[in-house]
């Protein structure tokens, strides 16, 4: 079976694209992880299908490299620019993804901002604090993110006890002058850092509003920047939360799968 797929990439964090609007591709599993692995496939920390929805401009289904599904937040901004693409998005559009609807906006420069679901809580806990932003995430500030370990120490709360069965995605984030953090994340499903993570930079934006920062957040990853915009109501409900940066095509092909 040939399959013709498009690469993009939101801020280092990459993803194999398939138009799937006559639902003719079903993958297994396995050939999930063998499309995204870097050395027998195209190589991509996720995989996602742009299906047709009743009420919405698409449907996103989004897979880890590892097969598994959750919401992305960097994956979205992708599929929305791929969407576009293809004719069924303009300026603004809505689209179902893992974790329910979703609205984005296309401003110049291949940014999208896209807006997430509310946080209904900023929960304290042993390794740091827990935001759940459609997948969760363990918050943890360190002083020196550029030269902390970050693989080492996410794998290990990744996989622990608190978090079973599911497990938690980790990110570690270091406060800076004007607003901004670094944040390097440890993504679940891709056992890995990542360059970038949509749904964790969110959340390390969320955490450092208890730190005193304010909407919008700048942030900085290893793949480029990023902001979050949001705003909080006095019970810690958060809402308003729109994740905004870029989404480029990297190049299209065709593979036989």
């Amino acid at each position: 079976m040939k399959i013709h797929f498009w690469k993009y990439q939101a801020t280092g964090n990459d993803f194999i694209l398939l138009d799937n609007r006559e639902r003719g591709i079903r993958l297994t599993t396995e050939q999930i992880i063998r499309l995204c692995d870097r050395k027998f496939g195209i190589g991509a920390d996720g995989l996602m299908l742009i299906e047709p929805h009743a009420e919405f401009d698409f449907t996103l289904q989004y897979y880890n490299s590892d097969g598994s599904q959750s919401l992305c937040g960097n994956g979205s901004r992708a599929a929305v620019n791929f969407a576009a693409s293809l004719g069924m998005v303009r300026g603004s559009t809505s689209f179902e993804a893992y974790d329910g609807r979703h609205d984005a906006n296309r401003l110049d420069g291949g940014i999208v901002r896209l807006q997430m679901n509310e946080v209904r809580e900023v929960k304290s806990v042993a390794d740091g604090l827990f935001v759940h932003t459609g997948s969760p995430h363990v918050v943890r500030f360190v002083d020196d993110v550029q030269n902390y370990p970050v693989i080492d120490e996410g794998r290990k709360i990744r996989y622990s006890e608190p978090y079973k069965p599911g497990g938690t995605n980790v990110n570690f984030v270091q406060l800076l002058p004007d607003n901004t953090i670094y944040v390097r994340t440890y993504e679940r499903g891709v056992e890995n850092e990542t360059l970038s993570c949509g749904t964790g930079v969110t959340a390390a934006a969320i955490a450092a509003s208890t730190k005193g920062y304010r909407s919008p957040v700048n942030i900085k990853t290893p793949g480029g920047t990023l902001s979050v915009e949001f705003t909080a109501d006095d019970s810690g409900h958060f809402n308003n939360i729109f994740l905004i940066g870029p989404a480029i095509l990297v190049f299209e092909g065709t593979l036989e799968l």
